[in-house]
């Protein structure tokens, strides 16, 4: 064997053993890699989830706080007892008159106007007030067949004329009763007789009490009968129409009794009663119009105002919690339920009505628990955090022992094809 020959295989040699002691060398480090995480893994919900600040998660589900983290969080408790249950429905409503005390002025008589003594709209008039003087020749004639009748009525009366009757008032009777007809008052009546003239007009007067809230005749207008002029209303009492959303139709019944607050007057409460319930449900809006009747002797509440209404009605006694513990996610209501020792489990429940502060509790709950009142997002967020990184920690475990990815190694390779062997996509062919 030459010199050259004994160099190559001594050189052979060398690379072979450097082949092996890199070969050993990473099967070492990977065995002791996979006995790391799998050591890693064994403490999930210990170790790793301690680095989740604020909180701690047990294997039952329940979040665990310290009494600083308590503190530092803002969590407040309430109880969860038997309360009475106020049957309290708030909406908004409108001011609008009574229409049962509405009056219109209609002339039985046609003519025209002469005089007007009311002649703006919101002017306040009294039952009997003249509202306006009226020129109608068909009363002028009828007041002249009156004196003729009072005239006859008397001349017949002193009559000596056999068969005559000495006293006919049956002519003086029907022409008083055919002015009566036209709204002339017996007063207008007695004063034509009294002064034995016709008067020339007629005066119109305010068949109720009220403010005129729509006019429509002016000084000098030709009128017709059956003409509305004046429209006066009485505000002694009037209407508030309150909307209800269609799940408190039927928490609120005929009778009820009702709170009113105005913004023109704070601090002052009215009271009213319900007195009427639409029976058709809007359908665009899906409300329901409720009227309440409300006393106004002061006319302090004026048509078209705006109301806060709160409609009560029986008190019933139910289990109850308050209302600040509920959360709602849309599929369901979440109760976070105080177990001791700052634990706190999240608790499905089934709700009822409504009453103030408080909720009907139908299931779920039992009397005497303690309930989280504030700061349930925080720590609903922080629940979720930690099941997050539970998945996320499992998913990591399972990671390592996913089929393709140890790489093995080749001892076809020379010390430069193993030094590549790392970088991905990379393949050296074998030297020839």
């Amino acid at each position: 064997m030459t010199r050259a020959q004994r160099v190559s295989v001594w050189s052979a040699g060398v690379v072979a053993l450097v082949l092996l002691i890199s070969i050993l060398t990473y099967k070492a480090s990977r065995q002791q890699n996979r006995t790391s995480k799998d050591s890693s893994n064994s403490s999930t919900n210990g170790s790793e989830m301690s680095g989740v600040p604020g909180m701690s998660s047990s294997a039952t589900g329940p979040v665990v706080l310290t009494p600083k983290q308590i503190q530092q969080l803002g969590v407040t408790f309430g109880d969860v007892n038997v309360r009475p249950l106020s049957n309290e429905v708030r909406t908004v409503g409108t001011v609008v008159v009574n229409e049962t005390r509405l009056a219109k002025v209609t002339p039985k008589f046609s003519g025209y106007v002469e005089k007007l003594y009311v002649n703006f709209v919101g002017q306040p008039v009294r039952r009997g007030e003249p509202l306006a003087a009226i020129f109608s020749p068909d009363l002028v004639a009828a007041e002249q067949e009156l004196l003729v009748s009072a005239r006859l009525s008397r001349t017949i009366g002193a009559s000596s004329v056999p068969g005559v009757p000495g006293n006919n008032t049956d002519l003086l009777a029907a022409a008083k009763e055919r002015l009566r007809l036209w709204d002339v008052s017996d007063a207008q009546i007695n004063e034509v007789l009294t002064t034995g003239r016709a008067m020339r007009t007629v005066a119109l007067t305010a068949p109720a009490s009220g403010f005129v809230i729509d006019k429509k005749v002016v000084q000098g207008q030709s009128i017709h009968a059956g003409d509305e002029l004046y429209t006066i209303a009485d505000l002694s009492d009037v209407w508030v129409e309150a909307q209800l959303r269609e799940d408190n139709a039927g928490r609120v019944a005929i009778g009820a009794t009702a709170t009113l607050q105005f913004t023109s007057y704070p601090g002052r409460a009215f009271t009213g009663r319900v007195t009427y319930i639409d029976p058709m449900l809007g359908e665009q809006a899906r409300t329901l119009k409720a009227r309440i009747t409300v006393l106004n002797s002061d006319s302090r509440i004026k048509p078209g105002m705006y109301a806060t209404v709160i409609l009560n009605s029986s008190t019933q006694s139910a289990l109850t919690v308050p209302r600040s513990a509920v959360v709602q996610t849309g599929e369901r209501a979440l109760v976070f339920v105080d177990l001791g020792n700052g634990r706190l489990n999240a608790q499905t429940v089934r709700l009822g009505r409504t009453g103030g502060d408080y909720v009907e509790v139908l299931s779920g709950l039992a009397s005497g628990q303690r309930v989280v009142t504030s700061a349930q997002f925080l720590i609903d967020s922080e629940s979720n955090l930690a099941e997050v990184m539970k998945s996320m920690i499992g998913m990591r475990g399972q990671g390592d022992t996913m089929s393709g990815m140890t790489p093995t190694p080749s001892s076809a390779v020379d010390a430069k094809g193993a030094d590549m062997r790392g970088m991905p996509g990379m393949s050296l062919p074998a030297k020839k």
